[in-house]
């Protein structure tokens, strides 16, 4: 989801990077789930997200298109996001499906990038460079969006926080995830309605509801699907930067 708010108005003023310590620990998150409640439709998710969520459930896209996520038009494409539960239920908490009934995640291991990444946020660069452009990302930390913002912090490193196996691979993917979906958003807006549908539609299909093989890397089944994809869409008029 793209917040079109200057990152003056969110952040602490500074730029980090995977290897950088930022404010991000906090004890009292024991016992917390407030960032896991009251999220709408906030939680997007990425093809990595969704291909760890059918693992960690054993359901398809389909079977957890019943209780645990939904579909949204989002910044002009076709995405899912956790669906947020708002009527109170003893055996299921408001707020996110996956938590159990201690307010405890059920997924923490196969959690979203959202939630891995909170309270940090992404602010991505689409700049001139001398061979072309230069893409990527750095990473925030956002003002007041924890509620627990009086509590005692302590530095953490960021690629810890996030808590990924092979933290450069899973970046280039998401920074490549993004542009791949502004770009396609944006040359989008030259069809017809009924086309710019059909096109959301079959990024859906192909990232998200077709599955990926467990038994291989995902990273390698993302960029063929991506790389036959935009060889579709240029079929089409579609351009994308090396």
């Amino acid at each position: 989801m793209w917040r079109d708010t200057a990152v003056t108005e969110i952040w602490d003023g500074r730029f980090y990077s995977k290897d950088d310590m930022a404010m991000t620990g906090c004890g009292s998150c024991e016992g917390c789930s407030d960032c896991c409640r009251n999220t709408g439709d906030s939680i997007i998710l990425d093809p990595r997200d969704m291909h760890y969520l059918t693992i960690a459930s054993n359901k398809s896209f389909e079977a957890m298109m019943e209780n645990e996520i939904e579909i949204r038009r989002t910044d002009g494409m076709i995405l899912p996001n956790i669906m947020e539960y708002d009527e109170a239920d003893p055996d299921r908490p408001e707020g996110c499906p996956f938590l159990d009934g201690g307010g405890r995640c059920g997924i923490y291991a196969f959690r979203p990038g959202f939630c891995r990444l909170f309270p940090l946020g992404r602010y991505y660069f689409d700049e001139p460079a001398e061979s072309g452009r230069k893409r990527g990302f750095h990473y925030i930390l956002q003002k007041d969006e924890c509620s627990k913002r009086d509590a005692l912090r302590y530095e953490v490193r960021i690629a810890d926080w996030i808590g990924v196996e092979d933290i450069e691979s899973y970046e280039q993917f998401i920074c490549t995830w993004h542009f791949f979906l502004k770009d396609t958003a944006t040359q989008m807006e030259a069809f017809p309605e009924e086309a710019r549908d059909q096109i959301a539609r079959s990024v859906l299909q192909i990232f998200y509801v077709q599955p990926y093989d467990r038994s291989m890397d995902f990273y390698t089944q993302f960029y063929t699907r991506l790389t036959r994809t935009e060889e579709q869409l240029a079929k089409l008029g579609f351009r994308y930067t090396e």
